[in-house]
């Protein structure tokens, strides 16, 4: 597949949805492993460290997605 075809795909609404289910499922466990004192309201949360938590997730995912449309 065309690395241009594979891009669009990987950012269709279809895809998309996948990375966010997965940084969903994903950063919330780590945000609970990582910030569990402060999300259950022991300490102040860190909200950079909960964002990025959460994204890095959804671009892991994200680019799974490409790499594999653009291989295959």
């Amino acid at each position: 597949m065309e690395r241009d075809q594979a891009l669009s795909r990987t950012l269709s609404w279809p895809a998309v949805r996948r990375s966010l289910g997965v940084a969903l499922v994903v950063g919330t466990i780590l945000n609970l492993i990582n910030q569990g004192d402060a999300v259950l309201g022991d300490a102040q949360i860190v909200v950079w460290k909960l964002l990025l938590t959460y994204f890095v997730p959804f671009a892991v995912a994200s680019y799974g997605s490409y790499a594999a449309l653009r291989s295959g």
